[in-house]
């Protein structure tokens, strides 16, 4: 069997290996987390002086495992002293108080934690103030369309971004196989596993059908701003009464599993965040399609935002909505070094309305950071129209960075 390696993950986390760093690996379930964690117990078990300790809280001979001076005892019986302890814990947060243990082995000197976990809130309340700022975070996501190629061993063409835009990038299809039935059928499956343990169980959600009723209506509304307030009309129309209080903590646990993102709007112009009418996005926009079900043909363009928005955060960008007076910039986007983009994603731009809206908002931002326009627009691989550059979709996507 073929050995995938998501070498981008590995490199991030040797960078933070050996500076008392806790490594924590977060995102969705089945985006590859588990996977990322045994590839680095393979690569530590090829040196001599390590000592692996590794807890798989999916796996039944771990179920013993419960709270933290069960965790304490199963790693102090396999403890070396004089080794390098590599101590990887899967899905950390099924572990009662895990933090305490976790506290406690990142002060040795001759330990490294990796923990992973499907849950933000593991990040939250406890864990940050026992640890402080000792931990570095690593999201895993979905697989890009790069890792689409390399996974499914085929060519970059259109019928293979046709086949990236229509399934997404769980690795787990790579088993599957590019069926429409086995892949829409697994990828059901991983949601409504994430949903139960990870928002329903975790978060003792008690009104079911409207939270799946609400990650519905976002995946037929991704990309679009849209406030609590909206969804409780159209969920009072629908005959559901529930209020914005209730969508807001809703969302929020849906994003804390890592099934969809909020996306804060930002106002070019006067250089602030605002705090409602947001835009959310799925993690795997598979997932999304096999919810909103039938074909892409009328939301792709919904579908494009989509995986630009994923690729951005790839990229190492912090993405918000960029609002202006006039209209609206799908992406503004920063790093830690102050550097900006500002992004439009399309599907086909083949007239002038298109163009005049798609480029023009863009030219209206009077400052001098890049500016680019994202299309499957036919021909198009790089070109500039006046400054602003016009990216194909296949090009910005095999490209590491902007």
């Amino acid at each position: 069997m073929h050995i995938h390696v998501r070498q981008q993950y590995l490199d991030q986390i040797e960078r933070y290996l050996s500076k008392d760093f806790i490594i924590v690996l977060v995102g969705q379930r089945r985006v590859g987390k588990s996977y990322t964690l045994k590839m680095v117990r393979q690569l530590k078990e090829q040196e001599t002086n390590n000592n692996i300790i590794y807890v798989d809280k999916e796996k039944q001979e771990f179920d013993h495992i419960k709270t933290y001076q069960d965790l304490n005892e199963y790693i102090n019986s396999r403890y070396i002293k004089g080794k390098k302890n590599y101590i990887l814990i899967d899905e950390i947060q099924d572990i009662e108080q895990f933090e305490r243990t976790v506290r406690s082995y990142c002060t040795e000197p001759d330990a490294e934690v990796i923990i992973t976990g499907s849950n933000a809130k593991m990040l939250s309340g406890d864990l940050s103030t026992l640890i402080g700022g000792r931990y570095k975070e690593i999201h895993i996501q979905a697989l890009s369309y790069k890792e689409f190629l390399q996974f499914h061993a085929i060519p970059d063409s259109g019928d293979s971004l046709a086949k990236y835009i229509q399934y997404g990038g769980l690795p787990g299809l790579v088993k599957m196989g590019l069926d429409e039935d086995d892949a829409r059928e697994y990828q059901k499956d991983i949601y409504n596993t994430v949903l139960l343990k990870d928002v329903i169980m975790r978060n003792k959600i008690r009104n079911v059908v409207f939270l799946e009723n609400l990650v519905h209506f976002l995946a037929d509304n991704i990309g679009k701003i849209i406030s609590a307030n909206s969804i409780a009309k159209y969920m009072k129309s629908q005959g559901q009464q529930v209020t914005a209080t209730t969508i807001v903590e809703y969302a929020k646990n849906l994003s804390e599993a890592y099934i969809i993102r909020k996306v804060n709007r930002y106002d070019i112009h006067g250089k602030k965040i605002f705090e409602s009418n947001d835009k959310f996005y799925f993690e795997d926009h598979g997932i999304r399609n096999a919810l909103s079900g039938g074909t892409r043909d009328g939301d792709i363009e919904k579908i494009i935002e989509n995986i630009v928005y994923q690729q951005l955060i790839r990229m190492g960008y912090e993405v918000t909505i960029g609002q202006l007076q006039a209209g609206e910039i799908d992406f503004v986007c920063t790093k830690k070094n102050g550097g900006r983009v500002y992004i439009q994603a399309s599907y086909i731009i083949m007239d002038d309305d298109t163009r005049k809206r798609e480029f023009g908002n863009l030219e209206s931002i009077k400052d001098n950071y890049p500016k680019y326009v994202i299309s499957m627009t036919p021909l198009v691989t790089r070109n500039d129209y006046n400054g602003i550059t016009h990216l194909g979709l296949r090009t910005f996507l095999m490209s590491e960075e902007l």
